[in-house]
């Protein structure tokens, strides 16, 4: 179960890494088309909160996976690699 588990948060994050450079590749698409650039600005923010929001969410994810996996003293253990905080 827990290969499972970590395939599947291998995926989600492969998935908000394609949603970030698509926002971020729309935004570039955007400003060379004339764009509003109001817009434009929001949605390069938007996709750099995403990422950071996914981020921690796969941090918390992993987390589950290593406490389902050993328990509490496995899961601890490099809980602020920085590994975590990337897609």
């Amino acid at each position: 179960m827990s290969d499972e588990l970590r395939e599947k948060v291998s995926g989600i994050g492969a998935q908000m890494q394609e949603f970030h450079n698509m926002l971020q590749s729309r935004a570039i698409e955007m400003e060379t088309t004339g764009g509003d650039p109001e817009v434009i600005t929001k949605l390069i923010n938007g996709a750099d909160a995403m990422k950071d929001s996914a981020n921690i969410y796969l941090s918390w994810a992993r987390h589950f996976v290593a406490l389902s996996d050993g328990g509490a003293s496995e899961a601890d253990e490099g809980e602020e690699d920085s590994a975590d905080f990337q897609f």
